[in-house]
């Protein structure tokens, strides 16, 4: 039975744990606390996972003017995937402790790369433990593999594409972010003029699950998804969980502006409050 994609269950991984084809990415993360995720990780992580960091493995800091998190080169992301024993063929399985919205980015990445094997673990690490699944302490025993960048299966857009935009631009934030009542992380409170708050906590249910399908499809469709729309969040992590929600809805795939809103203020383009 192929695996199920964008999404697997707690308990469909644990049955496929001894699949030489099956990688599992641990991408604990946690805003303002940098340190933590691979902590979380040591002490404890699903059998034969590997460890990526949002912020050394998933992001280039050297890339300027490009928001928080801006994307590494392709060809340098491929060697790292490659690093941890990913190779293409290899089926992904990434999980997180935040609703899936890490995850979701490397999810969203390794489909960037046109890797198609792809999915998040639906509930993440809180739903491994509850129920009971098997932990792990040792390290991934996976050795180095070779993973080739293929054309992307994905689409992303700069600011001057959100700009002259004809489709829905969605942003992922928090209300109170997205309205700017607070703004902890960027120089400027607000959001990209036009915009529709679409917040990522609201794709999941009370076990911090993915809503079913068609609930997702009702909410992205109100907030008018369709062809041409744009994802976009704070700094391009949380907006891929509207992407990943747009496919398991079975609606069209929205592109990802990867700078989002700390890219968007920081260039002192408009905004609304």
């Amino acid at each position: 039975m192929p695996w199920p994609t964008p999404l697997v269950g707690v308990g469909d991984l644990a049955r496929r744990l001894d699949d030489l084809t099956l990688r599992v990415v641990d991408v604990r993360w946690y805003l303002g606390d940098p340190g933590r995720g691979r902590a979380e990780y040591e002490a404890g992580h699903v059998p034969g996972a590997a460890f990526l960091d949002l912020d050394v493995d998933l992001s280039d800091h050297s890339v300027e003017d490009a928001g928080r998190h801006p994307l590494p080169g392709r060809d340098a992301f491929a060697a790292t995937l490659g690093g941890v024993g990913i190779g293409n063929e290899h089926h992904v399985v990434a999980y997180d402790a935040s609703g899936g919205s890490v995850a979701a980015r490397l999810w969203w990445m390794l489909r960037w790369l046109g890797h198609e094997r792809v999915s998040v673990l639906d509930g993440g690490w809180p739903a491994w433990i509850d129920q009971g699944h098997p932990v792990a302490v040792a390290g991934s025993p996976h050795p180095p593999s070779h993973f080739v960048a293929g054309a992307p299966l994905t689409r992303v857009v700069d600011r001057i594409a959100v700009a002259s935009r004809s489709g829905v631009l969605l942003d992922a934030r928090a209300p109170e972010r997205w309205r700017g009542d607070v703004e902890p992380v960027d120089p400027v409170a607000g959001h990209i003029p036009g915009s529709v708050n679409v917040p990522s906590t609201a794709l999941l249910d009370a076990a911090h699950r993915f809503l079913a399908p068609g609930a997702l499809r009702s909410l992205l469709v109100e907030a008018g998804t369709g062809p041409g729309t744009i994802a976009s969040c704070g700094s391009g992590v949380t907006a891929c969980a509207l992407v990943l929600a747009a496919v398991a809805a079975g609606l069209p795939e929205p592109a990802l502006y990867p700078g989002s809103f700390s890219e968007w203020s920081t260039a002192g383009l408009p905004t609304e409050p």
